[in-house]
């Protein structure tokens, strides 16, 4: 049974609230993580503790338990020169590094004359995200017990 301190891999297949896929695990590298530890969203580690191996959950997140709302603050208007041609249409995703070296994926939202508005937030900020889990495999950890 999964409680804190628990070794955890599960696969799951995530869409959004109208059902659309957005990303599966299914068939390829399970999540793992340590329950407890605050390694994933914490709205989504309560719902899995408890949990035994094969079993299965439908688990629906609001925005808030998830990714958060849409940050008005989130938008950058920049010059058009500062994008490449070939990137200039609404919904590109451009990966670039901040200022202390990170990666980030900025979305163009708008195109105007002389800018383009780009998008900070989380590409899933905003979204309702319901997960299909199956758990895969629990192994007790060092710290069971402890809570």
């Amino acid at each position: 049974m999964i409680k804190n301190g628990s070794v955890v891999s599960f696969e799951y297949v995530l869409s959004d609230e109208n059902g659309k896929l957005i990303e599966s695990t299914k068939g390829k590298e399970p999540v793992i993580y340590t329950h407890g530890q605050q390694q994933i969203a914490p709205a989504l580690e309560k719902e899995l503790s408890g949990m035994e191996v094969n079993e299965e959950k439908n688990i629906r997140l609001s925005p808030e338990e998830a990714f958060g709302p849409v940050d008005p603050n989130g938008f950058k208007e920049v010059s058009k020169k500062d994008i490449p041609a070939e990137d200039l249409k609404v919904g590109t995703t451009l990966h670039v590094r901040g200022r202390s070296g990170e990666e980030l994926d900025l979305r163009i939202h708008e195109i105007k004359e002389e800018t383009v508005v780009l998008d900070l937030n989380h590409p899933l900020a905003g979204k309702t995200l319901n997960f299909a889990i199956k758990v895969l495999n629990i192994q007790p950890g060092s710290s069971e017990g402890l809570n």
